[in-house]
């Protein structure tokens, strides 16, 4: 059972950054434009990010088993019309259909791990078994990617999920058992649909601002559509019982931050992946299997670093990884800036140590800030709306990096590289965000804030509604 959790877990993730390796060559085979490359990434991520929540309540209610073996078949499904894209168009679409089905994976699986093993330190063993598998993923996705796009073309980095999908399903339908939560949260139609207007809204004025301009009518109006949209979510969510996201847990500032962190963390490497694999592949003349061993150094820290972090996190507290992870992330992005067409690789693949020290130190320490102090019955949540924050910060971190670097890079080196200066200094900044927000959710006010939320919801938990209850206990 924890190997086809684990096999999930990796198809979905990997996807990720190995598409990245592969952007050269679907540029070159599809005609794509630089906004149709960040689409190909985007579209995946902004699906993910907009339903992880919706798909874990629904497992909870109609099934785990069930949504796990349908998200198995869309995946696999949609990696197979992937393998198969004869333009752009249906390579997006297709991509679509990949994310629908990872969204109904990776919270599905972790709450079947989490109900299968109801021991504490199985539970814990399993779960952290199952959290490096993220790690393993990112260091096998630019690697098999390059092997792949080298030896078959870009479509067979697809066509590699379709046989460990199928297997999958065998296995769940013999292996999996079947559970339901307790007490299900309750579908918010409106709630999710708002998400997905922000969101997308967000995310294709971003994309498209360079190509339309900032005055455009439509890019004003999408702007103003994600504006109403947040005015929605802050009006409508907390008169549900259940909603889609629970804004009381914003109350606690680890939480808070840890969602910021998390937007933050993947905001930049998003924009690392997106510009390196160009850099390498473009600009340099690597070939894609030689881009995949360069980015070796931050996969493989990550595989090293995370399971002693997550000990670190346990004996120590958060604060050390979350400084740490920052300021990795910080110095890579000034290093960055230093880097040219003829930088010695040695030099080149040092400063991408630094992004794998960021990587390796950052996940364990947001998702024990995010769930620090919460009772058990939100856990789950929030963890979901952290690994809500980790695509939303993919998601704009292609978007903000194709807009400031990708435009140029037919016009050459020269103004690529200059180009790209603009992308390191805002991983520099979001370097620096992490630091201060590190700082700022470890302390004992802030640990105070968290500890009055999760009063709240064990109030909540035994029936005290926090919006029945009285002026004078809110």
């Amino acid at each position: 059972m924890l190997a086809i959790c684990c096999a999930s877990v990796i198809v979905v993730v990997m996807d990720i950054s190995i598409v990245n390796v592969a952007l050269p060559s679907i540029r070159r085979d599809l005609h794509a434009s630089v906004s149709g490359l960040q689409w190909t990434v985007d579209a995946y991520t902004l699906v993910l990010a907009g339903f992880l929540v919706l798909a874990g309540s629904t497992a909870d209610r109609v099934g785990r088993r069930r949504i796990f073996q349908v998200g198995l078949a869309a995946f696999g499904l949609g990696s197979l019309l992937c393998g198969l894209s004869p333009s752009l168009a249906w390579l997006i679409a297709a991509r679509v259909l990949q994310a629908v089905g990872g969204t109904m994976l990776n919270p599905v699986a972790m709450a079947i791990v989490a109900t299968t093993f109801p021991q504490p330190a199985e539970r814990a063993r399993a779960i952290g078994t199952f959290g490096s598998m993220t790690g393993l993923s990112l260091a096998l996705g630019p690697i098999l990617g390059g092997a792949l796009v080298d030896g078959f073309g870009w479509h067979s980095i697809f066509w590699i999920n379709v046989p460990i999908v199928a297997a999958a399903i065998v296995c769940t339908a013999l292996f999996v058992p079947e559970s339901r939560a307790a007490r299900a949260r309750r579908f918010d139609p409106v709630g999710q649909t708002l998400v997905i207007l922000v969101l997308g809204s967000v995310v294709f004025s971003i994309t498209e601002s360079r190509q339309l301009g900032w005055t455009s009518p439509v890019l004003l109006g999408l702007l103003a559509v994600a504006a109403l949209g947040v005015l929605g979510i802050l009006g409508y969510e907390p008169r549900r019982v259940d909603p889609l996201l629970e804004l009381r847990l914003f109350r606690s500032v680890p939480f808070s931050s840890a969602i910021l962190m998390a937007l933050f963390a993947l905001c930049g490497f998003g924009a690392f992946l997106f510009v390196t694999t160009q850099y390498l592949q473009d600009v340099r003349d690597l070939s894609a299997l030689a881009t995949g061993l360069c980015l070796l150094p931050v996969g493989a820290l990550v595989v090293v670093l995370s399971p002693f972090t997550g000990r670190l996190v346990g004996a120590r507290g958060p604060r050390l990884p979350l400084l740490v992870a920052g300021g990795a992330l910080a110095l890579a992005g000034g290093a960055s800036l230093w880097l040219q067409p003829a930088t010695p690789l040695p030099a080149v693949l040092a400063t991408y140590l630094l992004f794998g020290i960021f990587l390796g130190t950052v996940n364990p320490p947001i998702t024990n800030t995010a769930v620090s102090g919460m009772p058990r019955s939100m856990a789950g949540v929030a963890t979901s709306l952290a690994s809500a924050g980790r695509q939303t910060g993919t998601t704009l971190g292609v978007a903000i990096s194709g807009t400031i670097a990708g435009s140029v890079l037919t016009r050459g080196e020269t103004a690529f590289m200059k180009a790209e200066h603009g992308v390191w200094w805002m991983v520099l900044g979001l370097g620096l965000g992490i630091v201060v927000l590190g700082l700022l959710s470890t302390g004992r006010w802030a640990l105070n804030t968290a500890a009055g939320a999760a009063e709240l919801f064990e109030e909540v938990d035994r029936g005290a509604d926090f919006r029945t209850a009285p002026i004078g206990h809110r």
